[in-house]
C-alpha cells in the first residue's frame, strides 16, 4: 500500500508555496538588497526589492550624479514601507538608490565615459554623439537599468531628477502625474520625450507608465526627513496608484 503521507521534499514544496502566498496577500515589508549590475569604475549598482505581490512599481534615483536629492529620499521610502506593510498588499516595489554610482560619487550629470545615461536607451527617437554613447545601451549602466526592467517588468516606473520642480511624465501616465500631484506642490508639467532618455524608452517604446519626478534646485541642501515631508506620500502615491489610500 502506498503512503499517502507527503515526502519531506513535497513539504517543504507545499510550505514554500504557503509562505509565499502569505506574504503577497499581507504585504511583507522585509527589504532585499541586490548588487544588479557594476558601473564603470566597478562600484555596485544596487537594487531593493520590497514586498512580493505582481503589481510591479520601480523607483530609481540619481541617473545623473549631480541630482543626487532622490537617493535620501528612497532611502526613507523604503524605511517607510517595512513600517507599513499594508501598502505593499499586492505590490512589490523596487527601488534603485543610484543608478549613475560613479557620476554620484564625482558629482557629475555623466558617467566617466562623459555619456548622458538618460539618452543611452534604445528607444524609438535615440541620437547616437558623444554625450548619448556611440549606440544605445553601450555604457554598462544603462544596461543594467535595462536588464531590470526587463527582469521586474514594472507597471509603472518614476525616476527621479533635479532640477526643474515639476512632475513630467511619458507614455500613458498622464492619470498617474496627477495622483502623485495631489501630495505635494509640484506641478505636473509635460516637459516632452528625450532622445534615448528612460521616458522615451519605456514610455513610447515600451509603452509602461513613467513619471520624472523632477525635484527643485534647493532639494540638495534638505536633510532627509524634510525631503520625505515635502515628496515621500507623492512617491507612495504612485506605489498605491489607482487607490486613493496611502496608508
Amino acid at each position: 500500500m502506498l503512503s499517502t503521507k507527503p515526502t519531506r521534499s513535497l513539504r517543504t514544496q507545499l510550505i514554500l508555496s504557503l509562505t509565499v502566498g502569505l506574504m503577497m496577500m499581507t504585504g511583507c515589508s522585509s527589504i532585499k538588497t541586490t548588487v544588479v549590475g557594476m558601473s564603470v569604475e566597478d562600484r555596485p549598482i544596487e537594487c531593493q526589492q520590497i514586498g512580493w505581490g505582481r503589481d510591479t512599481v520601480m523607483i530609481m534615483a540619481t541617473i545623473h550624479g549631480n541630482e543626487a536629492a532622490g537617493t535620501p529620499l528612497v532611502s526613507k521610502l523604503a524605511e517607510h514601507l517595512k513600517e507599513h506593510p499594508k501598502v505593499l498588499k499586492g505590490r512589490k516595489v523596487i527601488i534603485m538608490p543610484v543608478a549613475n554610482p560613479d557620476g554620484y560619487v564625482h558629482n557629475s550629470r555623466f558617467n566617466v565615459n562623459g555619456v548622458d545615461l538618460n539618452r543611452n536607451f534604445p528607444a524609438d527617437n535615440f541620437d547616437a554623439s558623444q554625450r548619448h554613447g556611440a549606440y544605445a545601451l553601450c555604457e554598462p549602466e544603462s544596461r543594467t537599468i535595462k536588464a531590470v526592467l526587463d527582469k521586474y517588468k514594472p507597471n509603472r516606473i518614476v525616476s527621479i531628477h533635479q532640477p526643474v520642480a515639476c512632475i513630467d511624465y511619458d507614455g500613458p501616465a498622464a492619470k498617474l502625474a496627477d495622483a502623485m500631484g495631489l501630495h505635494t506642490n509640484l506641478p505636473v508639467k509635460r516637459i516632452g520625450s528625450r532622445p534615448g532618455s528612460l521616458g522615451s524608452y519605456a514610455g513610447l517604446t515600451l509603452n509602461i507608465p513613467i513619471i520624472t519626478f523632477e525635484l527643485p534646485a534647493t532639494a540638495s541642501a534638505m536633510d532627509r526627513e524634510s525631503l520625505w515631508d515635502a515628496y515621500g506620500m507623492s512617491l507612495v502615491a504612485a506605489i498605491r496608484y489607482p487607490d486613493a489610500e496611502l496608508h
